[in-house]
């Protein structure tokens, strides 16, 4: 499945490499992508199907849907659709980004939609390597901000049911030219099922969070 992942994001990235995003136009994965099918040379990959690992046509899309949320994350490009996943699959080893920063898709009605309302003309660049997948959003004129993206309240609850839960906020600072910090400001709020245990403590027994986290 891994290679066939491989095959999979090389077909997406074709139709999406090189895509420009004009002023006022609206970035949509599964619009630009299209159905994955067998004809279409599409195989079956890795996915996520209610906190369990399975084989499905187009297996492996939504490392794309990520790298592309999380780029869009350090622009001023404006998230319009983003659906998070509602289960945490994989303990912490090796992450380097924040729980909750990802985005999956789909086909055709959990898409990533990514508008620009800014007045500068955006165009997405991504490939592949032997080891990586990589890209970059580009523009015509420097940015005016940097972004630096960080979690908030990050907490696991113990559920009533026996399962456990994990909540946190992501958040981003922004800097200006100078690097002096301008703004913060929430981006979006994440709940997930945990599909491993958690290690806590000897006699902890996670807690409950504030009322600003049990909203769905």
């Amino acid at each position: 499945m891994q290679q066939n992942k491989v095959v999979n994001l090389k077909l997406a990235v074709l139709r999406l490499d090189g895509i420009v995003l004009h002023p006022g136009e609206t970035f949509s994965f599964w619009r630009l992508v299209g159905r994955p099918t067998r004809h279409r040379g599409f195989r079956d990959g890795m996915v996520l199907c209610e906190g369990r690992v399975v084989s499905g046509l187009g297996g492996g899309l939504c490392q794309l849907s990520n790298l592309i949320y999380w780029l869009a994350l350090h622009t001023e490009l404006t998230v319009v659709e983003r659906w998070r996943h509602n289960y945490d699959v994989f303990p912490d080893s090796g992450r380097t980004q924040p729980f909750g920063s990802g985005a999956t898709v789909s086909y055709n009605y959990v898409d990533l939609q990514i508008r620009n309302e800014t007045s500068i003309t955006y165009q997405l660049h991504l490939w592949l390597t032997e080891t990586d997948l990589c890209g970059e959003w580009r523009s015509l004129r420097p940015p005016t901000y940097s972004f630096e993206v960080y979690e908030q309240e990050h907490l696991i609850t113990h559920e009533p049911w026996g399962g456990y839960v994990r909540h946190n906020l992501i958040r981003r600072r922004l800097r200006n030219a100078l690097g002096e910090q301008v703004g913060d400001e929430p981006v979006v709020e994440n709940h997930a099922i945990m599909m491993y245990q958690p290690f806590l403590p000897p006699g902890a027994d996670g807690c409950r969070a504030p009322a600003v986290l049990e909203r769905q």
